[in-house]
């Protein structure tokens, strides 16, 4: 693969099941030796894309391309550059470890000694060399995601898709998993990360594209994402629930933009430019009608917030019909979609 080359190329596909769209001209660029995020509400089509990026699935419509590949036409050579780690682990519990591995490498028709010794590269790279040997039902969960992400790298592919790779991890775990991914960006693998973790994607990757049904509606770095909501924002916690609609009226005078109001926290907020002049006019004001703050905060908006503005907070519910209607995989489409992957 040229330096210059993609390590994934996506342009318009389009995915569909009957009068119902999972993806509909879906466009990605994803750079070589990158983490890229792949954000969207459930059905927005993330599962979708994975899939056809790594050969599970037909698409009907575009061009897809991974590590120099075309997806469609030589299939069989791009299984032999990608790795895939997806939403469960996909380990033997009564195996062990490296017996785990070893198993890996002889599916992918590595010799025998080549296959152990790669097992044996991989429980060192990834914390487990002193567990490699006791069964995996006696991993904890990190232990067992790490080494689901171990399994994925037996032929040490150029891409790597991690399908929601923390779900079910406490926080312990998920700091594990964390920081194996980045060790293998620092390495110079390129990693497409699912996920419905913000803070995972703000974390971990360099560029974010946000999914909504079965399209790209927003791409661009962590902080490029953030800007488009109008820079700071100012936030205030009262101490009289009563006040608050007061407060926010107030708020509303200073902000340049909308004010969110949550009541059950007491809690308002809005996006302003001139931080420091807006932060001393609310607190005067604030002080002239003697409403208490426990709390007032100037920070960036969050990609939480980013995510819901992009997306309406839809839940990506599948729709029906024509190219006004594209759906990701949710309810009778996931089962359509599952059983073809089976098939």
């Amino acid at each position: 693969m040229h330096d210059n080359t993609p390590a994934i190329r996506a342009e318009g596909l389009r995915k569909r099941y009957g009068e119902r769209f999972a993806l509909d001209g879906l466009d990605l660029h994803v750079p070589a030796g990158t983490v890229h995020g792949l954000l969207g509400p459930n059905g927005a089509g993330k599962t979708t894309l994975v899939r056809i990026l790594t050969t599970l699935l037909r698409f009907d419509a575009g061009r897809a391309e991974v590590a120099g590949q075309d997806v469609a036409r030589r299939p069989d050579l791009v299984r032999y550059r990608i790795g895939l780690v997806g939403q469960h682990a996909a380990v033997d519990e009564v195996l062990s470890g490296r017996q785990n591995l070893a198993m890996f490498g002889r599916l992918y028709h590595l010799p025998g000694a080549v296959a152990d010794r790669r097992a044996d590269e991989l429980l060192d790279r990834f914390g487990l060399a002193d567990s490699g040997d006791r069964p995996v039902g006696r991993y904890s969960g990190g232990m067992r995601r790490r080494l689901d992400l171990a399994a994925g790298l037996i032929l040490a592919p150029e891409v790597l898709f991690l399908d929601e790779p923390t779900t079910g991890l406490d926080p312990r775990g998920r700091n594990e998993m964390w920081a194996a991914v980045r060790d293998l960006a620092g390495a110079g693998t390129t990693v497409l990360l699912t996920t419905q973790y913000l803070d995972e994607a703000d974390q971990l990757a360099d560029r974010i594209s946000v999914v909504d049904a079965g399209r790209i509606v927003a791409d661009g770095t962590p902080d490029e994402l953030k800007s488009r909501l109008g820079g700071d924002r100012i936030d205030i916690v009262l101490h009289r629930l009563a006040d608050l609609p007061e407060a926010a009226e107030l708020l509303g005078r200073i902000a340049d933009g909308p004010v969110n109001r949550d009541d059950d926290d007491r809690r308002i907020s809005a996006p302003v430019r001139d931080r420091i002049g807006a932060l001393g006019a609310l607190v005067r004001g604030l002080d002239e009608r003697d409403i208490a703050a426990e709390d007032i905060a100037l920070r960036r908006p969050t990609l939480d917030e980013v995510f819901l503005h992009l997306t309406g907070g839809t839940g990506g519910e599948a729709r029906a019909g024509g190219r006004g209607g594209p759906a990701g995989p949710t309810g009778d489409l996931a089962d359509e979609e599952n059983r073809e992957v089976a098939r």
